[in-house]
């Protein structure tokens, strides 16, 4: 099953906790500290596989997360590193952070590897905070916390030019004729239900990629039909190839279909209508005689004016399709090679460390309760019997938001925290 967008959680691995024990050994009754710092967190990373062309791997499996780093041990031995996380992406994938909006990564050109989110830093053993005057600290760093988000991720199909039109004009036939692709051909509606890709090989020319979009309806823009994942489609490429029924087999009016498809894409995206647009008149076998000159003549005088070259074609008999291709290729050669790729709005820095939950409430009058997982690992490897080691944790408690939150709840000088069984009268 072709799937073009999803959503998924990702985060990267935590840090590994530094670790805090003392050198014990026979004839060395008080040896000094000898804890180990923890290990780094595993990154999350994105990286193109050129033999993927489906979001599929991501429809049912939702959450993907990095190995943590093991804490540090004793004998100041280091945690393990934890193990990054790969996930596999075609070209032309697009990263966004669900929240905001903005473009994470894009995977294409040379970007073919990003390390999307970093994992956390190992922290330091209790090696480290020894000193002259604290010999025997009873604490720790704790790793860092890792990194998360929720992100959608969008195929954008990379081709030159997108031949668009509403269901059954002709696409996957005109496709099938000038590339090597071997689209599904059927007289149905949406039978593309999703985008072909094939190149065109032109002699004495420059080749280029041509994407056959599926099929539009009116109201796309607004998600209607198969909707944005026409639209979606179209944002990479460089000209487009407008393709109508001219001999209206079903009715409909091919003019009007141009400019309902040409208000689709400035509703989706303004920028879309300033790309250059050739029209492709096919059908012309059924038409004879004056039918098909009065045809091709109203839509020449409707389109031309603008800019547009209409040009009557066959995709079954191959009439006037060389033509169309080469007109094509002289635009591309006009125009800038660079390949477009979508810029980066969301930096390392942006993005939010996971943060576990802490609760602070007032239980009574004058006393306030503090719980949370990390408070209480710190409490039993902070020795707060120390000057030092209390500071410490006042400065945890400072840098993450504690008492901020105390404040917010009303706390004032001389009242009472209670954690775990301790409890700090509070000053500033």
């Amino acid at each position: 099953m072709f799937v073009d967008r999803a959503e998924i959680y990702i985060r990267s691995g935590k840090g590994g906790d530094g670790h805090v024990s003392f050198r014990r050994e026979k004839y060395i009754p008080a040896g000094g500290p000898d804890g180990g710092d923890g290990g780094k967190g595993g990154d999350l990373i994105f990286e193109i596989d050129e033999g993927i062309n489906t979001l599929s791997d991501f429809r049912y499996v939702r959450k993907y997360a990095a190995q943590d780093g093991e804490p540090g041990g004793k004998r100041k031995c280091t945690g393990k590193d934890g193990s990054d996380l790969i996930l596999k992406v075609p070209p032309g994938t697009v990263i966004i952070e669900k929240e905001s909006g903005k473009i994470v990564a894009d995977m294409s050109g040379d970007n073919i590897r990003e390390v999307i989110l970093r994992g956390g830093r190992g922290g330091k053993g209790n090696v480290h905070f020894a000193t002259s005057t604290m010999q025997a600290p009873k604490y720790a760093q704790p790793g860092q916390a890792a990194m998360e988000m929720t992100v959608l991720l969008e195929l954008k199909v990379i081709a030159d030019v997108g031949l668009v039109g509403f269901p059954n004009v002709g696409k996957s036939t005109l496709l099938s004729r000038v590339t090597n692709a071997k689209p599904k051909i059927g007289n149905y509606h949406f039978t593309t239900t999703s985008p072909n890709l094939g190149v065109v090989d032109l002699d004495d020319s420059h080749g280029f990629v041509i994407a056959d979009i599926p099929g539009l309806i009116e109201g796309a823009s607004e998600g209607l039909g198969l909707g944005h994942q026409f639209l979606r489609h179209i944002e990479r490429t460089k000209v487009i190839i407008h393709l109508v029924d001219a001999a209206s087999t079903e009715g409909r009016d091919p003019i009007e279909d141009i400019r309902l498809i040409n208000d689709e894409l400035i509703s989706y995206n303004p920028q879309l209508s300033e790309l250059p647009q050739v029209i492709a008149a096919n059908k012309i076998d059924v038409l004879f005689g004056d039918d098909k000159d009065e045809v091709i003549k109203k839509l020449k005088a409707e389109f031309e004016p603008e800019g547009f070259k209409v040009f009557p074609i066959s995709a079954v008999s191959g009439e006037g399709v060389k033509e169309l291709l080469y007109h094509v290729s002289s635009i591309l050669e006009d125009m800038d090679k660079t390949p477009i790729i979508f810029e980066k709005e969301l930096f390392p820095e942006d993005i939010k460390i996971t943060s576990e939950s802490y609760e602070v409430w007032k239980e009574e009058e004058h006393v306030y309760v503090v719980e949370g997982p990390r408070i209480e690992r710190m409490l039993n490897y902070t020795n707060l019997e120390s000057e030092k080691g209390f500071v410490y944790f006042q400065k945890f408690l400072r840098d993450n938001g504690i008492l901020d939150k105390l404040e917010e709840q009303g706390i004032e000088e001389g009242d009472t925290v209670r954690m775990y069984g301790l409890q700090f009268d509070y000053y500033k």
